[in-house]
């Protein structure tokens, strides 16, 4: 894999998630990766998955993910450069230490190696940056320093600032304010736990009461120690010297994925989170189909529930169609050389006022889905089942409509997608003279996807023009398209 910002971005919020780790634990949670980015989990899950098919990390479904040693290279080395970037910018260019962050976070990925060694050199080869995070050195390790918060110091003890654990503007304000920058020399008086509070005398002997969440993000050395932290300091995780495994040729995944038109997809929702879809169509004869659909993960992604409320209107009386209780197993998840694979089995249940869909009935699908480049191909092959439709001479008999169905995605931007559709449907149906015979139809449906991350919320709206052959007939509509995807429950 090649290092994209994106990829980077990534590396760079599971190295420090680790690096935040109790010792207790191993893996960085899918959560916690998904919020330090802004993204939803399914997005970051999808990421995740590709950074371990290429060597980079190592993911446990349902758990977490942990760098490996090539990862964790890599995101030293982008850490290193954003640190030094930071540290020029104050230095050299005068900017303020509170507004450099954002500064850093664009040039990291487009300055070069050899101009970071140069400005390595002409700043003194610095260990620490203007916040007081670790440099790490050229091959991305990063010097471990031992380093407590205000509210896990000895009260009383002599204490200098070591570090500033947020790069928020405003809290860094508020800390050059009250001179709590890194290398001031500082005191705990009190620590109230009933008010959450921390008083701190600085050198001027002044007092300031801070409360436990700002305290928790100010970093300090006990001095009596200083000695022993010396000798102790060592590059942390000295496997990270690894060379970064050569790419397997898979490129980065899609920030949207589960919003088709018409062809079902093999994916499941991520655990803990819930899509809400809404699409309307309509064609010539002013006919139109709306249907909502909402899809609930059971617990991790093997398992999904979802129900499809369909209703009808336009050139004939508004109506509910027949619902659908929908559920889908992940069976196969994407891999080199191997599409995503996740059958559905629907239940048809007898909701509409008249005709087929009065009637209950199941529905199979078979979709897959696999990647290339920036384009991701779909195919979907199902059968409905009708059970004991009535015919004109009040007999009933059962309907077998199988169809087929495949699309590709073009992916020309990270969140705007441009989209081909089609479907071919053989439907067993009760023909205008009570019989039963076979409606053949073809439909094509060319159109676009937009989508939003709104935190840990993916919004994504999508406009298509279908254009459907019935036998010797044809015509063309339009169909829109939006879908709310969100949290409801946090882990």
């Amino acid at each position: 894999m090649i290092p994209s910002s994106t990829v980077e971005n990534y590396l760079k919020a599971i190295y420090q998630g680790q690096l935040a780790l109790s010792a207790s634990d191993r893996l960085v949670p899918m959560g916690q990766v998904a919020v330090s980015l802004g993204v939803t989990p399914g997005t970051a899950t999808t990421m995740v998955k590709a950074l371990a098919e290429s060597g980079l990390a190592d993911y446990e479904p349902y758990s977490g993910v942990r760098l490996s040693a090539a990862g964790e290279k890599l995101a030293g080395l982008v850490l290193r450069r954003h640190r030094l970037v930071e540290l020029f910018l104050v230095q050299v260019m005068g900017m303020s230490w509170a507004e450099v962050h954002d500064e850093a976070e664009q040039l990291e990925h487009v300055v070069s190696e050899r101009l970071i060694e140069r400005i390595d050199d002409m700043l003194g080869r610095p260990t620490h940056d203007p916040h007081g995070d670790p440099i790490p050195t050229s091959e991305g390790a990063i010097p471990s320093h031992p380093v407590e918060s205000l509210l896990t110091c000895p009260v009383g003890a002599p204490l200098t600032v070591a570090r500033i654990a947020d790069q928020d503007p405003a809290f860094l304000r508020f800390i050059e304010r009250n001179n709590l920058k890194p290398g001031e020399a500082i005191e705990v008086e009190t620590r109230d736990d009933a008010a959450d509070a921390v008083t701190v005398r600085g050198t001027n002997r002044r007092t300031i009461v801070i409360g436990a969440r700002a305290a928790s993000k100010l970093l300090v050395k006990v001095l009596a120690m200083l000695f022993v932290v010396l000798m102790s300091g060592r590059p942390a995780g000295a496997q990270t010297t690894a060379s970064p495994q050569p790419s397997t040729g898979h490129t980065e995944p899609f920030a949207i994925t589960d919003n088709s038109f018409l062809v079902e997809e093999a994916f499941n929702q991520e655990a803990g989170v819930v899509q809400n879809i809404f699409s309307w169509s309509r064609d010539r004869s002013g006919r139109w189909q709306a249907s909502f659909v909402q899809e609930w993960p059971l617990g991790g992604m093997a398992h999904q529930l979802s129900y499809s409320i369909p209703f009808s209107g336009g050139s004939v009386s508004n109506h509910l169609d027949g619902v659908l209780i929908n559920y889908r197993f992940q069976a196969l998840e994407e891999g080199p050389g191997r599409p995503a694979f996740a059958p559905r089995l629907s239940l048809m249940l007898p909701t509409a006022r008249s005709g087929p869909d009065n009637r209950p009935g199941l529905q199979i699908n078979l979709p897959f889905s696999k990647q290339s480049g920036d384009v991701y191909f779909h195919g979907n092959a199902g059968l409905t089942w009708t059970q004991g439709v009535g015919l004109g001479n009040g007999e009933r008999t059962d309907l077998t409509s199988p169809f087929l169905a495949a699309s590709a995605i073009w992916r020309t931007t990270p969140m705007f997608h441009l989209m081909l559709e089609t479907m071919l449907a053989w439907n067993d149906s009760i023909l205008e003279d009570g019989n039963r015979g076979k409606l053949r139809s073809w439909t094509v449906l060319p159109g676009f996807r937009r989508g939003w991350n709104v935190g840990d919320r993916q919004v994504v709206i999508g406009l298509g023009l279908p254009i459907t052959r019935i036998d010797e007939g044809s015509g063309a509509g339009v169909l829109t398209y939006f879908s709310y995807e969100l949290p409801f429950r946090r882990f």
